[in-house]
């Protein structure tokens, strides 16, 4: 399969003159449906459009966005499949010495806020050209928000970046709408109507009537104003009952459409059918290729959507709850095209999407009416709505695995194991027991405080262990040695140094070395990030203690490894603090031994503290923990 053009060469190759779109990205060029430079490019393309890539260009110099000319309607810049920002930097905000998404994993191809960047290139190459953002990065900024690398509100990237339209969430159907409006002679300052973008205005005359939301100039120095306005975007994510947003900015606006209709099944199985070359640019050959292809190479992406609605998440600003699932036919046909794939060893190492056994709406309501404003499916308890029904996720997996050719069919994306808890049918639990796992398999209780697990839209952490002791009686009955890899996070906001030591405690008790921890890292989009900010609920305005200097992350931190020497210092001082000095000793429990003649424990020269659950990894959109 032919990739799209990325040099004039290629132009001159399929004998074209002219592109009418042109696809900006901080990636590399993989054509591949994990990557949405690619899934939106063939997709343009399958509609008759003429689309270029410019993937990676040195921002530093206007000349190399000219490489493709100026297109016909427009440029579409995205900053890559992640943003920009979390991927240059760990938690703890120091630099990432490895890329995923550039040839060789090398640093330094893209710029910081690569979107803002881009457009202030395009501009000055070309002043007048007109520029169509979207992607994670734009999706999660698309109004005011805190940005915790300035550690401070920042305006909506519509603004920094002087685009000219954006495009929120999933944007198939807005791409499609806009390039053909755009192909009937509209300009993008014209249109004001497609579900799914924003843009600026000086008047708010002729638009359908908005929420009014507060200005830039109050939230940017009011926490309470802040918690008000993340809690109206919140409430206005359902593209069923969404209401259009205004944001005052200067002398005008910053308008959001309703979020985009829920992706029907056929176009969704149209978009992973599309005639992808499924792996990277024969130019980075030469670079050992791109290491992002690897984690998807051999996958399925069957949903989209995610009622789960983590705190931590930014899946429902970016995609929504409603789910979304392709067809098994289109699943079938892609996994044949796998088998054909050189390569492939007879696994499929993944079928899945944000929450791989949600295959169907948590009820019935939220086909027609979408999700609820205010509650949550699964947490802090099933709803009695909920109807949990996996029988369609088991049927895809059997029809899978039967397959010619297929060894095994792996489910290593997130499994919501309430959910699999809260189905009366125990077949799917023991057939992914049985089936579906590598010898682990990765869950996310995150922490064992209750109060901490609300603040994170997660279940009572006793719902955990009885998913922990099922999935050892299911081992046990299959005559298999297999085990969990439990998620944990610390620091989130509503986690105490107490609740920290808790989780702490029970890590010892129950013997895990948790090599997999992940400090909360507030993205934009994410309520857990209007608490850090605010230090309120944004939903109830209520009080939320917070861990927020350096050092207060890293006590909690350190508690949860506490069996690594080199946090003994630091969770001497956190057990100090909560007067828990019974936890240092050599007795049993403890966490750390006391100080003695023979000096400290010897630090682990292999273990690296910015390494633990904090690569970024190619799986669409990136779920942020």
């Amino acid at each position: 399969m032919d990739f799209l053009p990325v040099s004039r060469d290629d132009l001159q190759r399929r004998g074209w003159d002219y592109l009418d779109f042109i696809f900006v990205s901080g990636d590399a060029y993989v054509d591949h449906p994990s990557f949405g430079s690619a899934l939106l490019t063939r997709l343009l393309e399958s509609r008759g459009y003429r689309v270029g890539l410019i993937c990676q260009p040195d921002w530093r110099d206007p000349e190399n966005f000219k490489v493709l000319g100026r297109p016909r309607l427009a440029f579409l810049v995205s900053g890559g499949n992640m943003d920009s920002m979390v991927l240059h930097y760990t938690a703890a905000k120091k630099p990432r010495s490895q890329d995923y998404y550039t040839p060789g994993k090398a640093m330094g191809k893209r710029p910081d806020r690569a979107t803002i960047v881009y457009c202030a290139a395009l501009r000055q190459a070309y002043k007048k050209a007109p520029l169509l953002i979207g992607g994670i990065e734009t999706s999660l900024r698309r109004l005011s928000h805190y940005d915790y690398w300035n550690d401070k509100v920042r305006r909506s990237i519509l603004v920094d970046a002087k685009a000219d339209l954006g495009v929120y969430g999933m944007g198939e159907r807005a791409i499609l709408e806009i390039a053909g409006r755009l192909a009937q002679g509209e300009t993008l300052d014209q249109i004001r109507n497609v579900r799914g973008t924003f843009f600026r205005t000086d008047t708010l005359e002729g638009l359908p009537p908005p929420l009014h939301l507060d200005g830039f100039d109050t939230i940017a120095t009011d926490k309470k104003a802040y918690a008000r306005h993340f809690q109206a975007q919140y409430r206005n994510t359902d593209a069923f009952t969404a209401r259009p947003l205004a944001e005052k900015d200067g002398e005008g606006w910053v308008y959001q459409t309703p979020p985009s209709l829920p992706v029907d099944r056929a176009l969704l199985d149209e978009v992973y059918g599309l005639p992808y070359a499924r792996t990277w640019h024969p130019d980075y050959d030469a670079a050992g290729g791109i290491s992002a292809v690897e984690e998807v190479k051999f996958s399925l992406i069957s949903t989209r959507g995610c009622f789960g609605a983590c705190s931590f998440c930014a899946l429902t600003f970016h995609q929504g709850r409603v789910i979304q699932t392709r067809s098994h036919e289109s699943l079938i046909a892609e996994a044949q095209a796998l088998i054909r794939q050189k390569g492939f060893k007879g696994y499929i190492h993944d079928v899945g999407g944000p929450t791989a056994n949600f295959r169907k709406n948590a009820c019935a309501k939220m086909e027609t009416q979408g999700a609820c404003t205010d509650k949550r499916c699964l947490a802090p308890e099933v709803c009695g709505n909920l109807k949990a029904d996996q029988s369609d996720f088991l049927s895809l997996l059997r029809k899978l695995r039967a397959l010619p050719g297929v060894k095994k069919v792996f489910v290593r994306s997130g499994i919501r194991f309430d959910y699999l808890m809260a189905d009366p049918d125990p077949t799917l639990f023991r057939e992914l027991v049985e089936h579906h796992t590598s010898g682990q398999l990765k869950v996310a209780p995150e922490h064992v405080s209750d109060a901490v697990l609300k603040r994170m839209g997660k279940p009572k952490h006793e719902v955990y262990e009885k998913f922990r002791a099922k999935f050892q009686d299911l081992n046990d009955q299959c005559g298999k040695k297999q085990f969990l890899v439990p998620y944990f996070i610390s620091g989130h906001p509503g986690s105490t140094l107490k609740d920290a030591v808790a989780l702490a405690q029970y890590l010892k008790s129950v013997g895990t070395v948790p090599e997999q921890v992940q400090d909360f890292y507030p993205t934009p989009g994410t309520l857990a990030t209007a608490m850090y900010w605010s230090g309120l609920d944004p939903l109830t305005l209520q009080p939320v203690e917070t861990a927020t200097s350096p050092h207060d992350k890293a006590l909690q931190r350190a508690l949860l490894q506490f069996h690594l020497p080199q946090n003994d210092a630091l969770v001497r001082e956190a057990l100090k603090r909560v007067g828990r000095e019974d936890l240092i000793g050599n007795a049993k429990g403890c966490l750390i031994r006391a100080p003695s003649s023979s000096g400290p424990r010897k630090k682990n020269p292999h273990h690296n503290e910015n390494k633990d659950r904090q690569r970024p990894v190619a799986v669409p959109p990136t779920r942020k923990r």
